[in-house]
């Protein structure tokens, strides 16, 4: 079998991206996102006080972004917390850029 050549990788690693990519297209989750850079954590009613969105609304877009791994949650009584987490993601576009200098180093 061939060796996967610089395209393959890289179109392995946007594929693995996409689903941060299609999260982060949303201005709302990008509200969030930018809210909980300055935070720990927060719950759902502390970033629905932020974001002029009902509760049931912001929970929708908090499950895209769990979904895309881009947030972590934590129960705390009866309460769940979101904080970010970007590792994978940050690691995934690392790797991106990696391939494509390695591809274009004159770029």
């Amino acid at each position: 079998m061939d060796a996967k050549t610089c395209n393959d990788e890289v179109r392995d690693v946007l594929h693995q991206l996409q689903p941060s990519f299609q999260a982060l297209g949303d201005p709302v989750r990008q509200q969030i996102v930018s809210l909980l850079i300055d935070k720990e954590s927060l719950n759902v009613t502390q970033i629905a006080e932020h974001i002029p969105m009902s509760r049931p609304t912001v929970s929708h877009h908090l499950k895209i972004l769990r979904q895309a791994r881009l947030l972590d949650v934590q129960k705390k009584g009866t309460e769940m917390y979101y904080r970010l987490a970007f590792v994978e993601a940050i690691g995934l576009l690392k790797e991106l850029v990696l391939l494509v200098e390695s591809e274009h180093g004159d770029m």
